[in-house]
């Protein structure tokens, strides 16, 4: 059950709700790297992060990182943070949920937020 005055934290790994998609965009529930911190989010009510995934062909994927095992309907799997997917989603409309994998470490999130950065050269 999520608290009422819960809001999504930079690192927070949350469940949403990429519908509606178009070509490769991702579609479906699925787990989000958040990126902007709490302030921003409270009061824009937006998210900016980074969708995530289990798809294997993401091993070979350049532009993903692999953060670890996530457990899936049957196996834990790998999980990628696909870092050349940034989105920015209305997380209360879309009903986001905090996920039961909590938080990203800060090590891992230093790397996407590296991958990232080599993607979009910010600095």
């Amino acid at each position: 059950m999520v608290k009422a005055n819960w809001i999504p934290d930079r690192q927070d790994i949350i469940w949403i709700d990429c519908n509606s998609q178009i070509g490769q965009e991702m579609r479906d529930v699925h787990p989000f790297l958040v990126l902007s911190p709490s302030t921003f989010n409270n009061k824009t009510s937006l998210v900016i992060g980074l969708p995530m995934t289990t798809a294997e062909y993401n091993a070979d994927n350049p532009f993903a990182v692999a953060v670890g095992k996530a457990s899936g309907r049957k196996v834990a799997q790998n999980s990628y943070v696909l870092c050349h997917q940034p989105k920015s989603f209305d997380w209360r409309m879309r009903g986001a949920k905090p996920h039961p994998l909590g938080k990203l470490n800060e090590d891992l999130f230093l790397q996407v937020c590296d991958r990232l950065n080599k993607i979009i050269q910010l600095a």
